[in-house]
């Protein structure tokens, strides 16, 4: 079995090194690269190995912009200092990770498992574990900057009772009734704010969980909530939104 490493620490790379070889001494370890401009160009030159130990978090980024850059089918074992519960979603795509700092037990088990799923031959999906990674990782925003006359105030995204669009300005609405003009709109939101306390109703709306004082069915196979500060015009969840809107409650 032919492996590359891709680890910029060269102690964690001789170490994965040499516990690979006390499990299988024909294990060939083809080459170490220590960060992700030297594994793309040697890539690119048409490198190849069975299997690829990568660490997440490299010197010059994180390990995932390797595989989109270049297409690489080859099947990875992660290595990471993350925690498990941080990267427990990485078992539904990946083959293994492993845990800094590696034990030969660990290490074994994954080679085993690479074995009998024969992944070869079947290639490896980079991109869902990168969205899955960038997922987990993602920081949102967790205060915006506000002007109050001359002055700027800092509101906490946890204070946002929601954020609300009117003539071409977006509001952003405390829960103690304050309101402030801010300069981004719902689209941008949806990519600053985090799904788990925000979602947006309508077209209009931005809603925190902790407003929700009430929901209620309404007709057409809408939902009507109540919230402080919002018109019940602005409190319907829009028909397309509705499941998607119960999931979020549920989660």
């Amino acid at each position: 079995m032919n492996v590359i490493i891709i680890e910029d620490e060269k102690l964690s790379a001789d170490h994965l090194s040499t516990l690979l070889k006390r499990i299988d001494k024909t294990i060939n370890v083809v080459t170490v690269f220590d960060s992700i401009k030297k594994s793309v160009e040697a890539f690119e030159k048409g490198i190849s190995a069975d299997v690829l130990f990568v660490d997440i978090h490299l010197a010059d980024g994180l390990s995932f912009d390797i595989f989109t850059k270049i297409n690489i089918e080859t099947p990875v074992i992660f290595t990471t200092a993350y925690n498990e519960y941080a990267i427990k979603a990485f078992k539904f795509n990946s083959i293994d990770y492993l845990l800094k700092p590696i034990g030969i037990s660990d290490l074994k088990a994954a080679l085993e498992k690479y074995n009998r799923l024969n992944v070869a031959k079947t290639g490896f999906p980079f991109k869902e574990i990168a969205g899955v990674y960038e997922t987990i990782t993602k920081q949102f925003k967790n205060r915006f900057m506000v002007k109050m006359g001359d002055n700027i105030v800092s509101v906490k995204s946890e204070d946002v009772a929601h954020f609300i669009a009117e003539e071409g300005i977006v509001l952003l609405s405390t829960k103690n009734d304050k309101r402030y003009a801010i300069d981004y709109t719902l689209d941008q939101l949806e990519e600053l704010l985090d799904p788990k306390q925000f979602f947006r109703i309508n077209r209009k709306v931005f809603m925190n969980i902790g407003s929700i004082q009430k929901i209620s069915t309404y007709f057409n196979s809408r939902l009507k909530l109540v919230s402080a500060g919002l018109s019940e015009e602005d409190c319907i969840v829009s028909r397309e939104r509705v499941n998607d809107f119960k999931a979020w409650l549920d989660n």
